[in-house]
């Protein structure tokens, strides 16, 4: 994994006078897991939609697979997937639809859909549910579905913004295996937001912790864990660099937005 797959360089945004996310700098390995975590406005979700070229950045700029997002942005879209924390599947489709429709716009050969389409619901475990519609699914199978969507023109980085929230402890796990056996069969990069913290520590090669915008921590667990002296949590890491309590809790938008995914999949 000595390859960098993502190099954020500088990264800032504005929305006015506010600084969302601050000179924001660190890469990404090709084939790792890494974990971006921080609270409720923090600078996560907005990071993320940068690198996925939703939003423009304010300043600095980002390779991704060596394309820039900020003068290349087709590019980056032909070498990612992304799965945000909003639905992205039409329950009104079956499952097997809404694959269909996404082979076609990221204009996967003809030839080719059908396979891949069986492939990514085998792969997915959601073929004997592919004819049925989305609305029915649960929400494990929804966030299944979604990464199956978002990767079947098989994307050298998967971009997940909270990709288990509102999902109980199985449907999680479930989820988990498939992002991993995706991984090792693929050797898909993960770059992913979460507030489980025992999903970055089961899970991530590294992680950052951000902070008003700017990286407060990056490394392994076990390294940011060792860094604060004698024997802590990752609860207790993220908690100093995570910053006050009483920034941590978000804004109404970020709130809303998550207890309506939440509720979405539940």
């Amino acid at each position: 994994m000595s390859d960098i797959v993502l190099e954020i360089k500088a990264l800032t945004r504005h929305f006015g006078v506010f600084t969302a996310v601050d000179a924001l700098t660190l890469s990404v390995n090709a084939g790792e897991v890494f974990g971006l975590l921080g609270s409720n406005g923090a600078g996560k979700t907005t990071t993320i939609k940068m690198l996925t070229t939703l939003l423009r950045p304010s300043s600095g700029d980002a390779l991704v697979a060596g394309c820039s997002i900020t003068t290349q942005a087709l590019g980056v879209r032909r070498a990612i997937g992304y799965v945000p924390q909003a639905v992205s599947v039409d329950g009104s489709l079956t499952g097997y639809e809404n694959l269909l429709i996404f082979s076609k716009l990221y204009e996967i050969p003809h030839g080719e859909q059908q396979a891949r389409i069986r492939e990514a619901l085998e792969f997915m475990g959601l073929t004997s549910d592919s004819d049925r519609l989305v609305s029915e699914y649960s929400g494990g199978m929804i966030r299944r579905l979604e990464i199956a969507q978002a990767t079947l023109h098989r994307p050298r980085v998967l971009f997940l913004d909270e990709p288990t929230v509102g999902l109980d402890p199985i449907a999680r796990d479930a989820v988990w295996k498939h992002l991993v056996d995706l991984r090792a069969n693929y050797g898909t990069t993960l770059f992913f937001t979460t507030h489980y913290l025992e999903e970055a520590e089961s899970h991530c090669d590294r992680i950052a912790i951000m902070n008003r915008g700017k990286v407060a921590a990056l490394g392994t667990c076990k390294e940011l864990e060792t860094a604060l002296g004698g024997s802590h949590t990752l609860s207790e890491v993220f908690v100093h660099y995570a910053g006050e309590s009483l920034y941590s809790g978000g804004t109404l938008r970020s709130v809303s937005s998550e207890r309506a995914a939440a509720q979405r999949l539940g």
